[in-house]
């Protein structure tokens, strides 16, 4: 079933399915991740062009929870708990994943307490071009120094700002947290491994990361 940003497709033990078109679905996280939850804490600041929010960390439980697990991280920098099945529930994530952006951005604004806190915001391209990573750094930074934390669905492998690479060929849901050197370079909160619970990248390596599919922000 398509949605206006991504299309479902069914993981299997090897992977992800081809649609029918031979078109590698967007929507879900490709590896499992460890049970354990941990808590990072990231220091507040503000001024320099630079800002990061307090996250309370917790991996997700299982493979197919990414999407559930971003958004509560991302909501946890509002000082808000929010069981991550119970996030699952309200996004219909199933072992197929959670289908798309689109099921995230309204579970954001619910518990957020505004309908209009988050909007989902396409990348439809195989890459993302200036304009595109322009709007992204402008969204990060707004959404950031308004207290929120934004949540991207990414796909393929990116290389952050100390070298390693975090590859998710089959889709999955990062937060993003911070910023520096006024939104060029990004903090992500990442469920998939609490041993890389946080790390940097580049806006242009995000953006890239997020192409073809969203993100939602303020």
């Amino acid at each position: 079933m398509a949605t206006t940003l991504l299309r479902k497709t069914v993981l299997t033990a090897a992977g992800i399915a081809a649609t029918a078109g031979g078109i590698a679905g967007p929507a879900i996280a490709a590896h499992a991740a460890p049970t354990t939850s941990t808590t990072t804490v990231v220091a507040d600041r503000k001024g320099h062009g630079e800002r990061e929010l307090d996250v309370r960390y917790e991996a997700q439980p299982n493979f197919y929870f990414c999407g559930p697990a971003a958004a509560r991280n991302a909501l946890s920098v509002q000082g808000k708990n929010i069981d991550v099945h119970a996030m699952a529930k309200e996004m219909g994530t199933t072992e197929a994943g959670t289908d798309s952006i689109n099921d995230i951005t309204p579970v954001l604004n619910k518990e957020t307490g505004a309908k209009d806190a988050y909007k989902s915001v396409e990348i439809s391209t195989p890459k993302a071009d200036d304009k595109q990573t322009d709007t992204l750094r402008a969204d990060v930074v707004k959404t950031v120094d308004a207290g929120r934390a934004v949540v991207a669905n990414i796909a393929g492998t990116a290389t952050d700002t100390d070298g390693n690479a975090h590859s998710f060929e089959g889709g999955h849901y990062i937060s993003v947290i911070g910023y520096r050197d006024d939104g060029k370079t990004v903090t992500i909160a990442d469920s998939a491994d609490p041993n890389t619970a946080t790390y940097r990248m580049s806006i242009d390596n995000l953006a890239d990361w997020i192409a073809t599919r969203g993100y939602s922000t303020s």
